[in-house]
């Protein structure tokens, strides 16, 4: 009986050597593309038709809706590597002009949420006070359930251990221990899929035995859940004036706290 023959040591640390170079070439990509100044723009855009700036406009705008479907982040050094290629040297106009198709043509709002390492979304930019609040009715039960644990993070002061996380999931009955009929692997969809999407941060917590992690809110939700609304439903579902909640009030209006305020006011004296 012959024994299968298992990777050895060597061949599983030239795979690991292999996926180090891909992300550094990622990050390389990024590192060597330096933003076009305006008159190289302008130069660039005279080598070229509108019929070929519009076209590479539209791919970039393809590329981008693709990626929101999953609710992806879309990286700088990817678009530039995959789509925009070689028109690089008028890539800010043709940002610009994708960013314009967005608000008139889709009602989205293109957002760089981590300036960093330039990162992007699309933003619904189309919603108004009469319209119905994401919280109270969620475009479907997954979202729903992503905004049923921001709640509970905002409410907890913005970070929160994992098991408060899955106690809080249990009380809906979706068990993160078991393949759920919706969601299927919750663990895997929240510590997963929502931390990809930036919904979620995802953090181990150092010097916990057995190791433990904790939760906070993404770039994503930082972008698009308005912790005002949270607050005011939460205060519906309490029979409770959302003031009451006083740190979460101040977070989410933008206030000052009053020890901030009285420095700020001695100071002034």
């Amino acid at each position: 009986m012959t024994q299968r023959k298992r990777p050895s040591s060597t061949q599983s640390s030239s795979q690991r050597r292999h996926t180090g170079n891909l992300v550094a070439q990622d990050e390389d990509d990024d590192a060597t593309f330096t933003q076009p100044s305006t008159s190289q723009v302008q130069r660039g855009l005279e080598k070229l038709t509108p019929a070929q700036v519009d076209q590479k406009t539209a791919e970039v705008v393809q590329y981008f809706l693709v990626k929101d479907q999953k609710k992806m982040p879309v990286r700088r050094a990817d678009l530039v590597k995959h789509v925009v290629k070689d028109y690089r040297n008028i890539y800010p106009e043709i940002l610009k002009r994708a960013a314009r198709t967005f608000d008139q043509v889709f009602g989205l709002k293109l957002v760089e949420i981590d300036p960093k390492n330039k990162m992007y979304i699309l933003v619904n930019n189309l919603e108004t006070p009469d319209k119905a609040s994401p919280v109270r009715s969620p475009s479907n039960p997954k979202m729903g359930l992503l905004l049923a644990i921001l709640s509970v993070i905002f409410m907890k002061g913005g970070v929160v251990r994992e098991n408060l996380i899955w106690n809080t999931l249990r009380k809906l009955r979706v068990d993160p221990g078991e393949k759920h009929e919706e969601f299927g692997d919750v663990r895997k969809m929240v510590t997963d899929e929502f931390v990809r999407q930036r919904y979620l941060e995802y953090v181990r917590i150092p010097h916990t035995e057995p190791i433990e992690h904790e939760f906070r809110w993404g770039q994503r939700a930082d972008a698009e859940v308005s912790k005002a609304k949270i607050l005011e439903f939460m205060g519906e579902l309490h029979e409770q004036d959302p003031k009451t909640w006083t740190q979460q009030y101040r977070q989410a209006h933008s206030l000052p706290n009053s020890s901030q305020a009285s420095t700020s006011s001695s100071s002034q004296r």
